[in-house]
């Protein structure tokens, strides 16, 4: 297959997980990197991640989709470093004039007003609470909120508001918020989703490269259980010919772990992910790489993925069929619910002296 961008040097891309940096589609013209003709040994330095910073006007996120249990969302990071290949998120750094390829996973953007923005929404009088879904586009957890810490800020706000929050993560830094989700807990403001796509290391360090290994996400999964917290294991994505035969292993691992609730979704190749989890299969896993994307194909109408609501999330046709009672019926036998109780809206109060200084009490 002719490639209309050449892939970067492994050498250059220690753990990461795509493979190019192929142009967004909002752009008129692809850059390649060439020989300039000159017999000059020239560098080429390892891809580092750089973070920048966004003037953040709104922090809450609306979305009227029907197949996704939630109106609203926060993300305090564009982008996002465990680099998992196959995240349906890498899209939007099109919108930024990045690439979802390697761009998504090394140019980051951190967004520092986050927290004050989501105080001055919450603080208005026509807002109505209903649960926030923390990270849905990219990890909340990810290692730069290590340093940044914009996360727990949001956090310590909701927390402050009594505000019910859905956390969904793969990174271990959550648990140096565990003091504020028990306390969300204790009042069934909070639930965690914790994703494990693999219990096999090797498989999980080539498609998530900078995610923690799959026996350290359990170990989350146990700590926050203890603390109170409820956790959902989200087999996320269900991978044909790769993780699927895993099914009923990982949901019995996080069971065992303290999980309470399950959730999975099928392996989705949005735009330009198709492109970049077919030259991952390419490199790591030629040999299936056929079957692979025949399953696929066979679940979305011949085609690598197709976006219409109600079956974009796990697709149609006996695979898809095949794979839904699996999980239904090793749910059922591990004791894992498929829904969490609906968190508490009656608790959330904007504390005095939130909101926009500008505009004071009278009383």
């Amino acid at each position: 297959m002719e490639r209309d961008v050449p892939l970067i040097d492994p050498a250059r891309r220690p753990g990461r997980g795509a493979a190019s940096c192929r142009a967004g589609r909002f752009e008129r013209h692809a850059r390649v990197a060439v020989e300039d003709g000159w017999d000059i040994a020239e560098e080429t330095p390892v891809l580092r991640t750089v973070v920048t910073e966004e003037a953040t006007r709104r922090a809450i996120t609306r979305n009227a989709s029907p197949d996704i249990p939630f109106d609203r969302s926060l993300n305090p990071y564009r982008g996002c470093e465990h680099g998992c290949v196959y995240c349906f998120a890498r899209p939007t750094h099109a919108y930024l004039g990045l690439s979802p390829g390697l761009d998504f996973e090394t140019r980051l953007v951190a967004r520092p007003g986050i927290a004050a923005a989501l105080e001055r929404e919450l603080s208005r009088p026509s807002y109505r609470p209903a649960t926030i879904a923390l990270g849905t586009a990219t990890d909340p957890y990810q290692p730069v909120e290590r340093d940044r810490g914009h996360t727990r800020a949001c956090l310590a706000v909701l927390d402050r508001f009594a505000h019910p929050v859905g956390v969904v993560t793969r990174g271990t830094v959550v648990e140096r918020d565990i003091d504020i989700l028990a306390r969300l807990a204790a009042r069934g403001l909070v639930r965690v989703g914790i994703s494990l796509t693999t219990l096999d290391a090797g498989l999980a360090r080539r498609m998530e490269p900078r995610a923690p290994a799959p026996a350290r996400r359990l170990a989350m999964i146990r700590r926050l259980s203890e603390a109170g917290v409820p956790v959902r294991v989200m087999v996320s994505p269900v991978v044909p010919g790769l993780t699927d035969p895993e099914l009923e292993s990982i949901l019995a691992a996080a069971r065992q772990a303290g999980a309470v609730a399950a959730s999975w979704v099928m392996l989705r190749l949005p735009r330009e992910v198709s492109e970049l989890w077919r030259d991952w299969l390419a490199e790591h896993y030629p040999d299936r790489a056929g079957r692979v994307m025949a399953r696929l194909r066979e679940m979305h109408g011949g085609r690598d993925y197709a976006s219409d609501w109600g079956r974009r999330m796990r697709g149609e046709g006996p695979y898809a069929a095949l794979v839904a009672q699996r999980f239904a019926l090793a749910s059922r036998r591990e004791g894992l619910a498929e829904a969490l109780p609906e968190l508490r809206t009656d608790l959330f109060a904007p504390p005095p002296g939130s909101g926009d200084p500008a505009q004071p009490s009278l009383f």
